[in-house]
C-alpha cells in the first residue's frame, strides 16, 4: 500500500479529536512530548486516520480496488443527463432533509465537496495521492489529495478535484471545480482545540435542453449522437474540447464554505507514571464551543445564443431573439452557534450532552439589483454515547427555529445502534423527522421563473430506518419507511405542486458478498422500493448491481479485481428536467424500459500504485443507447483508464 496497517497512537499524541483520554505523555518527567516526528521506529511506514467533520469514529484510509465508486464521484444508483458533470439525481427516492434555509439548487449536489464528507486527519508522516482519470470523448478527471503533522497536536491537509467532460451531444460540455482545506491544532494542555475549514466547489455545465428528436438515435448516419441536433444551444457554438470550459447557455453555480469551530475545556488534570514515562491526562468534564460558518452562493442561468423559436416550440417559452437573458440568485449566510458541552464520565468522552443556540444572518441579492435580507435563531440539543465496552452506540439531536424566516422549522433525529455479538454483527435502528420552510426558488422574490408561486406550507418527513450489518458474513440488510406530507415538486419546466396528502415510501436494500470459488466472488447489491398512496413521484421497482469478479492476492505486491459489472433497474417512467430552473420534474407521458447497463473492469493494485481499466456500456453494441431521462440518451460505449498513485513522504 505505501503505508503501514493502521496502529493505535500512543497516548498523548490525541485528546477529543485521537481519543485516549487526552493524555500526553513526556519522558522521565522532564515535560517533552513525544512527538509524531520522532518516531523512528516506524521510519519505513505511516500511520494515519482521519474522522468526518462532527463524528466521533476514527476510521482508516481505503485501499480496496473492486469498487470504482468509491474513487469516481458517481454511485452506481445515480443517473446523470447523458454526460458526467451534468445534472444528476439518484434513482431511489431522497427527499431533502434539512431545516433552515435553502436555496432551493441540488441538481449537482453529487460532485460537490461537503461538511459532511470532510474528513479531517491525523498521520505520523506527510501523505500525499494523486488521481488522473481519461475517459472517453476527452473527459478527465483529476484528484490531488495531501496532509500532513506539523506536530502532533497541529494537522492541515488540502483536496482538488477538477473534472471536464465535453460529452457526445452538442452543448453537453461540463466541468466541476472543487478545492478544500482543512486544518486542526489542540493546544499542548489539552483545554483548547481548533478546527478551521474551507470549501469552494464551482460548476460550469452547459444545457442542451435534450435531444430535438430522441428517436434518431436508431438511425444515425455515422453511429454519433454529436450529429443531431438538441433544443438549446447553437450549432455553430458547440465546441468539442476538454480544455474549454465556458459555457454560453447553461448553469453556473458556486458554493463557497469557511467554517472554525473551537471550544476551551475546563476538566481535571492527571498522570500515570511508569519506570520510564509519566503520562499526563486531561479529563475534560465542561467544555464551551463556539462554531462561526459563512457561506457563498450563487445559481445563474443565462444564454448567450438565444434562439426564441425553440423556447417557445419545446418550453413554452417567450424570450426576445437574439437578445441575451439571465437568472440569477445570490446569497451570502453567516451562522454564529454557541454550545455548552459537558461529558457525565471522565473515562469516556464519546458520550456527552450538548445545549446551544445560533443566530443566522441571510443577505440574497436577486438578478443584479433587487436585495433581501433575512434573519433566524435557533437552539439545539444533542446526546452521545458510544458505551466503553462498544456494545451500544446512541445518538439523538434537534434543532427548532425560534424565530426568523424560518421560524417553525425544525429537525429532530435518534438512533440507537447495539452489537449482537461479534459472529452475529449489528443493529442500527432509528427516526429522522424534519418539517422545513419551501426553499427560497418558491418564493416570489427569486428571479427564477416559476409560474406558480402561491403561499406553500410547510413539508414535513418522516423518516424510519433500520440497519443490519454482519461483517463476518459480507452482509447488509437495510430499511426505510418514509411518510411525507406537503410534498413540494415540479410537474412542467415552470409548474410547482404541493401534495397535501400524506402518502408513503417504503425502500429495503440488501448488499451481500458471495464466495463463488477461491479467487471468484459474487458482489450482489440490490435496492427495491415501492410508493404507496398516490404519491406524486415515479421510481423503480427495483435497482440492482452485480459485480463478477476474479480477485486475490497474486506475485506478493499484485492485488486483482477483474470481471464484469451489471446495472439495471425496472421500467419506469424518469422525471424530465428543466434546464431553465435547474429542477427535475415529475412525468408521466414516457415510461422507459433499459437493457442492463454492462461493464468489463481490471482493477489492481501494486503497493501504492491504483491501476483501473473499464469498457462501459458494451451492452450499446448490440442495442440502442439506454435513456436517462426524457429527450436524453445515456453514454455509448464509454472506455476509462484511471490511475491513483499515493506517497508517504
Amino acid at each position: 500500500m505505501g503505508f503501514a496497517k493502521a496502529q493505535s497512537f500512543r497516548p498523548g499524541q490525541m485528546s477529543s479529536f485521537g481519543g485516549a483520554n487526552g493524555m500526553q505523555q513526556s519522558r522521565t518527567g522532564k515535560g517533552k512530548n513525544d512527538s509524531l516526528q520522532k518516531r523512528d521506529i516506524y521510519a519505513d511506514s505511516i500511520t494515519i486516520f482521519y474522522r468526518y467533520f462532527d463524528s466521533t469514529r476514527n476510521r482508516t484510509l481505503d485501499s480496496s480496488i473492486n469498487d470504482f465508486t468509491t474513487r469516481f464521484p458517481m454511485p452506481f444508483d445515480y443517473y446523470h443527463l447523458g454526460n458526467f458533470g451534468t445534472a444528476a439525481q439518484s434513482m431511489r427516492f431522497h427527499p431533502l432533509m434539512k431545516a433552515g434555509f435553502d436555496a432551493g439548487f441540488h441538481q449537482f449536489d453529487m460532485y460537490k465537496f461537503t461538511l459532511e464528507n470532510t474528513r479531517f486527519y491525523q498521520t505520523t508522516r506527510p501523505y500525499t495521492e494523486l488521481g488522473y482519470m481519461l475517459g472517453a470523448k476527452a473527459e478527465q478527471l483529476i484528484d490531488l489529495k495531501h496532509t500532513q503533522n506539523r506536530k502532533s497536536n497541529f494537522n492541515f491537509g488540502f483536496e482538488y478535484r477538477f473534472s471536464n467532460s465535453p460529452g457526445s451531444l452538442k452543448n453537453q460540455n461540463a466541468s466541476h471545480n472543487n478545492f478544500r482545506f482543512t486544518s486542526h491544532y489542540q493546544t499542548n494542555n489539552r483545554q483548547y482545540e481548533i478546527f478551521f475549514l474551507y470549501i469552494s466547489n464551482k460548476a460550469s455545465v452547459s444545457e442542451n435542453g435534450g435531444l430535438v428528436n430522441i428517436k434518431q438515435l436508431d438511425s444515425l448516419a455515422l453511429n454519433d449522437p454529436y450529429e443531431l441536433e438538441t433544443r438549446l444551444g447553437r450549432s455553430g457554438a458547440a465546441i468539442r474540447n476538454p480544455f474549454n470550459t465556458n459555457v454560453s447557455t447553461g448553469n453556473l453555480q458556486k458554493d463557497n464554505q469557511l467554517l472554525i469551530k473551537h471550544h476551551y475545556d475546563i476538566g481535571k488534570k492527571d498522570s500515570i507514571v511508569t519506570d520510564s514515562v509519566t503520562y499526563k491526562i486531561f479529563y475534560p468534564r465542561f467544555r464551551v464551543e463556539h462554531v462561526l460558518k459563512y457561506q457563498q452562493q450563487l445559481a445563474h442561468f443565462f444564454d448567450n445564443n438565444v434562439d426564441s423559436s425553440r423556447y417557445k416550440t419545446y418550453f413554452n417559452y417567450t424570450t426576445r431573439n437574439g437578445q441575451a437573458f439571465q437568472f440569477k440568485d445570490s446569497w451570502n449566510i453567516l451562522t454564529n452557534e454557541f454550545s455548552l458541552i459537558t461529558f457525565p464520565d471522565k473515562n469516556n468522552q464519546s458520550q456527552f450532552l450538548k445545549a446551544g443556540i445560533g443566530l443566522q444572518t441571510i443577505k440574497g441579492t436577486l438578478d443584479t439589483f433587487n436585495t433581501v435580507s433575512l434573519n433566524n435563531i435557533y437552539v439545539s440539543g444533542e446526546y452521545r454515547n458510544r458505551t466503553k465496552n462498544q456494545v451500544w452506540d446512541l445518538e439523538a439531536k434537534g434543532e427548532l427555529y425560534l424565530n426568523g424566516f424560518n421560524s417553525g422549522d425544525y429537525s429532530a433525529y435518534i438512533s440507537m445502534k447495539r452489537l449482537l455479538g461479534k459472529k452475529i454483527g449489528f443493529l442500527n435502528v432509528g427516526a429522522h423527522n424534519v418539517n422545513r420552510s419551501p426553499s427560497y426558488i418558491f418564493n416570489s422574490l427569486s428571479t427564477f421563473p416559476i409560474a406558480n408561486r402561491v403561499s406553500y406550507n410547510k413539508e414535513n418527513i418522516l423518516r424510519v430506518f433500520g440497519v443490519y450489518e454482519n461483517p463476518s458474513k459480507n452482509l447488509t440488510i437495510t430499511g426505510e419507511y418514509n411518510v411525507v406530507s406537503n410534498y413540494l415538486y415540479f410537474d412542467s419546466f415552470f409548474t410547482a405542486k404541493q401534495e397535501a396528502t400524506l402518502f408513503n415510501v417504503l425502500q429495503l436494500g440488501l448488499t451481500k458478498k458471495i464466495r463463488l470459488a477461491k479467487h471468484f466472488n459474487w458482489y450482489a447489491e440490490i435496492n427495491m422500493q415501492q410508493a404507496i398512496g398516490g404519491a406524486p413521484i415515479n421510481i423503480p421497482l427495483i435497482i440492482t448491481r452485480n459485480r463478477f469478479a476474479f480477485e486475490g492476492n497474486f506475485y506478493t505486491n499484485l492485488f486483482l479485481s477483474t470481471g464484469v459489472e451489471f446495472r439495471y433497474n425496472t421500467a419506469y417512467k424518469p422525471d424530465n428536467y428543466s434546464p431553465l430552473l435547474g429542477q427535475f420534474f415529475l412525468q408521466n407521458n414516457t415510461t422507459i424500459s433499459n437493457r442492463p447497463d454492462v461493464n468489463a473492469f481490471l482493477h489492481f493494485r501494486i503497493k501504492s500504485f491504483k491501476g483501473f481499466i473499464r469498457f462501459e456500456n458494451i451492452n450499446t453494441l448490440i442495442s440502442n443507447l439506454n435513456v436517462q431521462a426524457t429527450h436524453y440518451p445515456g453514454q455509448g460505449l464509454w472506455n476509462r483508464i484511471g490511475i491513483w498513485w499515493n506517497f508517504v513522504n
